[in-house]
């Protein structure tokens, strides 16, 4: 008996997007068990790529992604220490997300997966609140990361969840109840990591959405920041108000490193000092009113990214930004699932204001979520494929 090999379609287009929503969920949970499901769902997205005979499609903007790839990759060859860069660079690998969401998540599936990636984050966001409110996760040394292994990456996570919530609860015709049920867990737990950049980046996003929906909802800005105020524990609005002190020790230390940054552009301007090799050269353009002697990282996406690959990767970064904004609105005036590209926009603001304090875009868990929520919007407007799926699934 022979097997007829479109029978297996079906079964490889449902295997594929199951693999998609675990690897989503995963993300939250466990980089380790992240990257293998990515890897799972990689070989699947593949394997329907080849047997369907279809083309790798993405959206407009994915092709500033290889571009910045490339100058990445030329100024990781001509780098101070080319082995260490070009190894750092694998990291551009997650770029291949784009497209594989994109075929993956079209139609009504995209929902799901911002649907999946809402609750997982809910149920992180309540391991973390129990951290601080049993486990004693209460202070600067010892904060609520979730079942993640650091605080930064717990709350960079939040912060895109918490905009996507947001969005599903002012954009999504209906099912609201469960989006305004897991916000306040959500902001709660957020709050709680002390991460002042996440915090600033949650309230730009939310804020341009407000903007977006309803210039006149950014009047409950005021009554939100009092009852903040009014409940939250006294070191978590201690620590919110230090970032706008100009004697904190972090607050100067980010300003040190900012001009240190520019230092290492005015030097290296073309192709940077090469990926992960800032710190290898911080002592040499360290300002003097630098606090720490030596940083991974200048905690500032642009300048960073300038630092490191130079100005060109820069102005690639930028663009793809801009690309992906004007697509993202094009979506949200034109587009069937208005909540998708309103998140897709929270995660790019978020993701702006929490990077002029942290480099966030160079965190890969940060990363391959962000990706994922600035191309479902994309994937949920995309021709379908209806060939090869069950005629239960939503066109």
């Amino acid at each position: 008996m022979s097997l007829n090999p479109e029978a297996t379609l079906p079964r490889l287009e449902r295997a594929a997007f199951i693999a998609l929503a675990t690897f989503v969920a995963a993300l939250q949970v466990s980089i380790a068990l992240a990257n293998i499901l990515l890897t799972v769902t990689g070989v699947l997205w593949v394997a329907l790529l080849i047997k369907k005979q279809e083309r790798v499609t993405a959206p407009q903007w994915f092709w500033l992604l290889p571009a910045y790839a490339a100058l990445t990759l030329m100024s990781a060859v001509m780098s101070l220490a080319p082995v260490t860069s070009i190894i750092d660079s694998k990291q551009l690998l997650l770029f291949l997300i784009v497209p594989g969401v994109y075929r993956l998540a079209r139609g009504q599936r995209a929902i799901t997966i911002a649907t999946v990636i809402i609750s997982v984050g809910a149920a992180s966001a309540i391991i973390g609140i129990a951290q601080y409110g049993i486990f004693e996760y209460d202070n600067l040394g010892r904060r609520p990361q979730g079942s993640l292994t650091h605080y930064m990456t717990y709350s960079g996570l939040l912060m895109l969840v918490s905009g996507m919530a947001a969005a599903r609860l002012l954009f999504h015709g209906r099912d609201r109840t469960w989006p305004a049920l897991v916000m306040p867990a959500l902001l709660a737990a957020l709050a709680l990591t002390f991460t002042r950049s996440a915090m600033v980046g949650t309230c730009v996003g939310i804020g341009l959405l407000f903007a977006i929906k309803d210039l006149r909802l950014l009047l409950l800005a005021p009554i939100v920041a009092g009852l903040f105020t009014a409940v939250a524990p006294e070191q978590i609005t201690a620590r919110l108000y230090s970032t706008f002190d100009p004697q904190n020790e972090t607050v100067r230390d980010r300003i040190a490193m900012m001009r240190t940054g520019v230092r290492l552009v005015r030097d290296y301007p073309l192709m940077g000092v090469g990926p992960d090799m800032v710190e290898a050269v911080y002592a040499d353009y360290r300002d003097p009113a630098a606090v720490q002697e030596s940083n991974p990282h200048l905690h500032n996406v642009p300048i960073q990214i300038a630092a490191e690959r130079g100005i060109p990767a820069l102005l690639a970064w930028v663009a793809l930004i801009v690309a992906v904004t004007r697509g993202l609105v094009h979506q949200l005036r034109t587009g069937a699932y208005r909540s998708l590209p309103a998140g897709g926009l929270a995660a790019v603001g978020g993701m702006l204001a929490a990077g002029m304090f942290e480099y966030n875009f160079g965190d890969s868990e940060f990363l391959m979520l962000w990706l994922v929520l600035v191309t479902l919007p994309f994937a949920a407007e995309a021709e379908p494929i209806t060939s090869d799926q069950p005629t239960t699934e939503p066109a």
